[in-house]
């Protein structure tokens, strides 16, 4: 009788939280990243590329629920040859950026009728025209109509879907909207881009007044701010500690200075503290694309190479397409500078001992073939197996726990035969 009791004791206190641990340990996680999910389908490298462009990449990451209106690589030519700004083109994507969950099932579930759409454009522009209008015809077609404009653009297939997470759909044709396509207004003017005046008056005139004094790199500056740019330019007293090391150093190496200190793409200051990671900066020399890293410590941000690690102290200009940094320190490029020679061994070290070997391993190397892309005419209707990608799901999903369930599992029986 005592030993019921006892088991029925250990039931009631142990078991439920065991329980619990076990449906926590096995939480399926459905991160997402729109590029990688679009990676494998060239027929929409235009469309993946200006979202990285453009960061909308970014802001679709971060959400829990949304979903993609693709268009192929021939449908983006309509807006791509027009010539269009980076934050034109931002607005014009955003509005196939819709901020709910919508896959081929759901269409499907749908039947006749017509629903309104938020967009990412209408988040980002308050008070502006950005709902979608989604009509399923008779007969299951799908259609979207961008609020103020026309029924032209279908559904074609689902690219991929994990549900209720992200959807990525193809449509026939941009949406087209006055309202996305209109000059914006936020984009810095011609003068606020004055690159070199905007440095002289917030504490970097001596990097300023190098650039100025170098056209190659000027010029590469000014061609590139209007695509996006970020600068990360060393403040006064630090520049002027620098200024006898690079006066020594040849045309070529000096060029390629001073474009390191440049990333080719805008970064706001939440952007760089979620993007741990190597960047590619506007720097060649060689055959060598140089890069920086960017490593972030709590609020700090700093930025670092095998020479020397500096830290971003204040925003000079913060606004798309152009972003300026002070640093407190020169960042130093690996390939136009020698690392600090090691301290000599001081008394009592041993001198001449042995290095450790160096490994070789080497990976192979796997080619993921890129899937072939079915007909891009709009569908008739979305059936429940339109979708390519909702028979991945389970492998998009990371089962995590599962040997600790298997312990937690194992202890559980161990204790039950001990009572």
């Amino acid at each position: 009788m005592a030993k019921i009791k006892m088991r029925e004791t250990f039931i009631s206190y142990y078991m439920l939280p065991i329980l619990l641990l076990l449906l926590l340990l096995t939480v399926e996680t459905h991160a997402h990243n729109v590029t990688r999910l679009l990676a494998n389908h060239p027929s929409f490298s235009s469309f993946n590329h200006l979202l990285t462009k453009t960061h909308l990449a970014h802001e679709i990451n971060k959400r829990n629920t949304i979903t993609v209106c693709a268009v192929n690589n021939a449908a983006m030519s309509e807006i791509t040859s027009k010539g269009y700004t980076i934050s034109t083109l931002k607005n014009i994507l955003s509005l196939h950026v819709l901020v709910d969950y919508y896959d081929a099932l759901k269409f499907h579930q749908m039947g006749p009728g017509s629903i309104l759409a938020a967009t990412l454009f209408q988040a980002n522009a308050p008070g502006a025209r950005g709902y979608v209008n989604i009509t399923i015809k008779r007969g299951g077609k799908v259609g979207f109509r961008p609020d103020g404009g026309n029924l032209s653009s279908f559904f074609v297939k689902s690219i991929k879907a994990l549900p209720y997470n992200i959807a990525v759909i193809q449509i026939s044709r941009i949406l087209g909207s006055h309202a996305a396509s209109a000059p914006t207004t936020t984009a810095p003017t011609t003068a606020e881009m004055n690159l070199t005046g905007i440095m002289s008056a917030h504490g970097c005139k001596v990097f300023a007044k190098t650039l100025l004094s170098n056209p190659g790199a000027s010029k590469t500056y000014q061609k590139s701010v209007e695509e996006g740019m970020t600068v990360f330019c060393p403040r006064d007293d630090a520049m002027k500690g620098f200024l006898p090391k690079y006066k020594n150093l040849t045309s070529l190496k000096k060029k390629a200075f001073l474009d390191f200190l440049a990333v080719p793409t805008y970064y706001s200051m939440a952007m760089l503290k979620s993007n741990n990671g190597p960047m590619t900066t506007l720097a060649k020399y060689g055959a060598n694309k140089l890069e920086l890293t960017v490593q972030n410590d709590g609020e700090k941000v700093t930025l670092k190479t095998r020479i020397n690690t500096v830290q971003i102290v204040c925003a000079l200009i913060e606004k798309q397409p152009l972003a300026i940094y002070a640093t407190d320190k020169v960042l130093l490029p690996k390939e136009l500078f020698k690392a600090p020679t090691p301290a000599a061994p001081e008394d009592g070290d041993v001198a001449g001992s042995p290095k450790p070997a160096e490994g070789k391993a080497k990976g192979d190397k796997e080619k993921a073939a890129p899937s072939s892309d079915e007909s891009d005419s709009p569908a008739e209707g979305p059936d429940e197996e339109a979708d390519d990608g909702t028979a991945d799901e389970a492998s998009a999903a990371r089962i995590l726990g599962g040997a600790k369930a298997g312990l937690v599992v194992s202890l559980f029986a161990s204790s039950w035969l001990l009572l």
